[in-house]
């Protein structure tokens, strides 16, 4: 079938991109790869170009994607290079996950999960069923990482945390991503016209998954300068450029947290009245954000994202814990 011919080229491609690292790492010295998830025409494509300085529309993502782009680092200085993957389809194409991401190149991935604001009842099926499907993954490899090579598994695990000053208060009660994550909110200008409640309610959820998961959070529209902050953060992630150190939690304003900069006592608890909480019957914070979340936003389900949500709950359930 077709399909299987394009999996085999994805797959050989990434092997051999592998191979080509040097033998002690098993990556190439100025190599970084992005991974782009997230919610169907949700504008992925459109930041990809803009990073890229490509000026062309962008296309539908059929399945998924590849690009690279290059960054002069001097004079006689061999270039680095940025690998730039994408996925297509939403949430139906979950098994292609694992293609980009392998043993060889985990240690310099990033992911960026893009959410389409102007959607809120698709926000979270499409955000949880993406994030459990790529934490899955990735701690498989790093799994399969450790048998071989058990200091650069270990350093992976302590550097998820490089993020979290070690006073931080959170520290105790946050599980960060296993590898960085950046979560953007796509479509603000129409987003910022939803009921100011509405607003506060996405906001103040997307600011606790985003600390919770030791990720930043951004929100971008096709404003030329939310577009630039955009391409600077993704260009960290890229080519290592200095992180941004400016936030904003105005939720009149595009939301814009870097990382380890934001806490609970800032993001405050669920927007629930006090005696509505306890009837929630939630058994860890995630799972109570989800529910104050969906009775304002019921998700559309579809039975082929039920189907999958349930097979990787019951994965999360044999493994490391899930969203």
């Amino acid at each position: 079938m077709p399909s299987d011919t394009l999996w085999e080229i994805a797959k050989a491609e990434v092997e051999k991109r592998g191979s080509n690292g040097s033998e002690s790492d098993g990556v190439e010295i100025g190599e970084k790869s992005v991974f782009f998830i997230g919610s169907k025409n949700g504008g992925k494509t459109t930041i990809i170009l803009r990073c890229l300085d490509r000026d062309e529309p962008p296309k539908p993502t059929l399945a998924l994607e590849y690009t690279y782009g290059r960054k002069a680092k001097g004079h006689n200085i061999p270039k680095d290079i940025a690998h730039f993957w994408e996925l297509g389809g939403g949430t139906s194409l979950l098994d292609l996950i694992s293609i980009p991401i392998t043993s060889d190149t985990l240690r310099t991935f990033s992911i960026v999960l893009v959410l389409d604001l102007s959607k809120p009842n698709d926000l979270w099926p499409t955000m949880e069923n993406l994030l459990q499907a790529t934490k899955s993954h990735v701690n498989k490899v790093i799994m399969k990482l450790g048998k071989k090579n058990s200091k650069a598994s270990s350093e992976m695990r302590q550097k998820i945390w490089s993020n979290m000053q070690k006073d931080h208060p959170d520290r105790e009660i946050i599980d960060p991503f296993p590898i960085p994550l950046v979560i953007i909110g796509s479509k603000y200008d129409i987003f910022q016209d939803f009921d100011s409640e509405k607003r506060k309610v996405i906001c103040k959820t997307l600011r606790f998954v985003a600390h919770y998961y030791g990720a930043s959070l951004m929100f971008t529209s096709k404003s030329e300068a939310l577009l630039l902050k955009i391409r600077g953060v993704i260009n960290q992630l890229a080519f290592g450029i200095d992180k941004s150190k400016s936030i904003c939690v105005d939720q009149n304003k595009p939301l814009f947290i870097t990382a380890g900069l934001d806490s609970l006592s800032q993001i405050g608890s669920p927007p629930v009245p006090d005696n509505d909480i306890g009837k929630l019957h939630a058994r860890s914070p995630m799972e109570l954000w989800k529910k104050v979340y969906e009775r304002l936003f019921p998700p559309k389900s579809s039975p082929g994202l039920e189907k999958e949500r349930q097979r990787l709950k019951g994965e999360e359930g044999r493994g490391p814990g899930g969203i």
